[in-house]
């Protein structure tokens, strides 16, 4: 239980450090958008290779989905 704990700390003090080191250079709704997006799929990720979530196609292909949309949005964002 403590090691699960420790663990979100940890995640939740880097993710919210790499959000504000998001927002010095992209709009924040930008920034926004691309940090959810990745905790989306790092959940969906934990949650199969960890969990045993199942793994289906259309599971995988919105998964894909969403991580084009991240890579597009941080490739139209005005720097």
């Amino acid at each position: 239980m403590y090691l699960w704990f420790t663990g979100f700390i940890i995640s939740l003090v880097v993710s919210m450090a790499l959000l504000l080191k998001a927002t010095q250079t992209l709009p924040i709704g930008t920034a926004y958008a691309v940090w959810t997006g990745i905790g989306a799929v790092g959940t969906v990720l934990v949650g199969i290779l960890v969990f045993k979530d199942p793994v289906s196609f259309w599971r995988i292909f919105f998964i894909s989905t969403l991580i084009l949309s991240i890579a597009g949005l941080k490739m139209v964002s005005q720097h």
